[in-house]
């Protein structure tokens, strides 16, 4: 009812500053809010339908701006990435994963990943970090970023032993994860002191808002976003395929 209210008091407005622009007098400024105020109460059908006008053009306009913002960010997925990837680094489909270690659902996608990648040897699959199950999750995501950039040949070792424990993934677990499977420490810590870090959270933290996603994990592939379904791998087997076929998710 307030965005009916809203949108009536706008349709007012518009009308007294159409009324404004013609240099109508007084009296004629207020018989016209009258004849608009009759109208609007014999017709209240004409706020409904304005109404469902403007939630269709907000919403499109809101699609055009999470399509911009997913082009932008698979474009530049496609020459490099921050990130960790699986699969093939050169593969000729990339298929993003936001993930987070204290993610339940995640531990169980690390399955469907494997089978991703057995099926597909031309698939490239790339991990983003996006730390928002709890906050000790945003030290783990740090630490992961670090481990990808520092020991890429240990990071699978990595991201399979923090993501399969029956701990809560901090930051002091995460490092100890990363001794346990022979990553330098010293060369952690110095990728750990870099500002790139926290950069590449809050840029991925800012694409997750762009494109809506809000919970982990959640798959891209090529122009759509996919969430985490019983029957997922299928499903992105299709949207992969698919994209091969004619350039997009959906043909």
């Amino acid at each position: 009812m307030r965005s009916l209210a809203r949108l009536a008091l706008a349709l007012t407005l518009t009308f007294a500053a159409a009324a404004a622009a013609f240099a109508f007098d007084a009296s004629e400024k207020e018989e016209i809010g009258k004849v608009v105020r009759e109208y609007l109460i014999q017709h209240p059908e004409v706020l409904y339908e304005a109404q469902k006008e403007w939630n269709r053009r907000q919403e499109a306009k809101a699609a055009e701006s999470r399509t911009a913002a997913l082009s932008t960010f698979m474009q530049r997925l496609d020459k490099t990435s921050p990130h960790a990837v699986f699969g093939d680094p050169r593969g000729d489909v990339t298929l993003v994963e936001f993930f987070d270690y204290n993610c339940g659902y995640c531990r169980h996608a690390v399955k469907d990943i494997d089978a991703l990648i057995a099926a597909d040897p031309k698939l490239r699959i790339v991990l983003v970090e996006l730390p928002v199950i709890r906050q000790e999750s945003l030290g783990a995501a740090q630490v992961s970023i670090a481990a990808g950039r520092t020991a890429p040949d240990k990071f699978r070792a990595f991201h399979d032993k923090l993501l399969s424990g029956q701990t809560l993934a901090t930051k002091a677990r995460a490092l100890a994860v990363a001794k346990e499977v022979g990553i330098d420490q010293a060369k952690l810590d110095a990728a750990l002191a870099s500002p790139d870090i926290q950069n590449i959270l809050l840029e991925s933290k800012k694409l997750a808002d762009d494109l809506g996603v809000e919970a982990t994990p959640t798959f891209v592939v090529g122009d759509q976003i996919v969430p985490n379904t019983s029957d997922v791998v299928p499903d992105l087997q299709g949207r992969i395929a698919a994209l091969r076929t004619c350039g997009k998710a959906e043909c």
